[in-house]
């Protein structure tokens, strides 16, 4: 089934033993178009806290009840690697997560083994980005160009719930009277310019 993947935005985050936090955002491989961790905010409610929670430690969400549980204890959870959503993730943050979530870490397998995860490790100071992993967050809002023109504003993606490929941009188009979505395959995108905040396609216009 397709979804909506901001329908789970600030849905709770269950674990084993009581709910832990809630969804901020989503961390995908430019590349592959692939979800491969949620972040998640366990913090109070004076301070925020976001930590990586790998999708393969996650049970299907029940995008019904826009709940998702996942199969780790509050202190696991707790302890997992900060992340600084407002910067790309660094190649440092990276390999702390595979540190800390070893096999559970979507880049290794899906092969699950909770009793190997470590609680209270420290993590390195992040300097250098990583170019392909980003948030979805931070692409909303970027212009969507074809070859020969802007096609619109990226304002969500839609998502296979059983892969967590994002498959399709929802792309706001036309002005403000006379605005629609238009669904557009991320099989079509030549590019991600981070710099100019832009999609690009390598459709026309009439194609799309």
């Amino acid at each position: 089934m397709l979804y909506e993947l901001k329908a789970l935005i600030g849905s709770p985050v269950i674990a084993t033993d009581g709910e832990t936090g809630s969804v901020r955002t989503f961390l995908f491989d430019d590349q592959s178009w692939k979800v491969s961790c949620l972040v998640v905010d366990v913090g109070g409610w004076l301070k925020r806290r976001d930590v990586v929670l790998p999708v393969a430690a996650l049970e299907q969400p029940n995008w019904a009840n826009k709940t998702c549980c996942a199969r780790l204890t509050r202190k696991q959870l707790h302890d997992s690697p900060v992340l600084d959503t407002e910067k790309p993730v660094s190649r440092q943050q990276e390999i702390a997560m595979r540190e800390y979530w070893g096999p559970l870490a979507c880049w290794v397998n899906d092969e699950i083994f909770l009793s190997s995860i470590p609680a209270g490790a420290k993590y390195p100071v992040h300097t250098v980005e990583d170019s392909h992993l980003r948030s979805t967050a931070d692409m909303l809002g970027y212009e969507v160009s074809a070859t020969d023109g802007a096609v619109g504003i990226l304002e969500g993606f839609v998502m296979d719930e059983a892969s967590w490929h994002l498959g399709y941009l929802d792309v706001k188009s036309g002005d403000w009277l006379q605005n629609r979505s238009v669904l557009v395959p991320t099989r079509w995108v030549q590019s991600v310019s981070w710099a100019d905040f832009r999609v690009n396609l390598h459709h026309t216009k009439t194609g799309i």
